[in-house]
């Protein structure tokens, strides 16, 4: 079973519960995601496995999950990319936000980006991984393309701005 550390809105480890734990008791937690970029300033999407258990089929960061009890963002954004894309190498941190939605509990997002051109050696959890511009990107979201709620919020705030989605989340 895994654990992950319960934070206060300072984001300081108050403590630490399991997964299931995190989600019935609506508990503070942690998050990393990582964007990889390419030469051209493209980004690399992943398509979210049909047999994810939560939001399959969905586009989401390049790589991503939560942090483990103990371990740093760091850590575990390294951990991710490798287990979700067989990758390893410097992250640039793009930033951290807290997290406050309707559906799950408060999160707080580290976000990096990485610089890599492929190839991509994903796990059974991704479905593919694809580059897009960042016009393409806009594109996907007019059209309705199923998408993270955590990356349409990253998008946004860190290579769409002043984009103002017609659709509805």
């Amino acid at each position: 079973m895994e654990f992950l550390d319960v934070v206060n809105n300072n984001d300081e480890v108050v403590g630490q519960a399991s997964i299931k734990d995190i989600y019935s008791r609506n508990l503070t937690h942690r998050i990393v995601h990582v964007f990889v970029l390419d030469n051209h300033g493209r980004i690399a999407l992943q398509l979210r496995s049909k047999n994810k258990a939560f939001l399959p089929d969905h586009w989401c960061t390049s790589a991503g999950g939560h942090v483990s009890a103990g371990e740093s963002y760091e850590q575990a954004a390294l951990r991710e990319m490798s287990e979700e894309l067989g990758i390893s190498t410097k992250l640039y941190v793009l930033g951290k936000d807290l997290y406050v939605n309707s559906y799950s509990p408060t999160k707080f997002l580290m976000t990096f980006t990485v610089r890599h051109i492929g190839p991509f050696n994903i796990n059974d959890e991704v479905e593919k991984v694809q580059f897009f511009t960042i016009d393409e990107i806009r594109t996907l979201m007019d059209n309705g393309a199923q998408m993270h709620p955590e990356l349409r919020f990253l998008l946004e705030k860190y290579f769409l701005q002043g984009y103002q989605e017609t659709q509805e989340y």
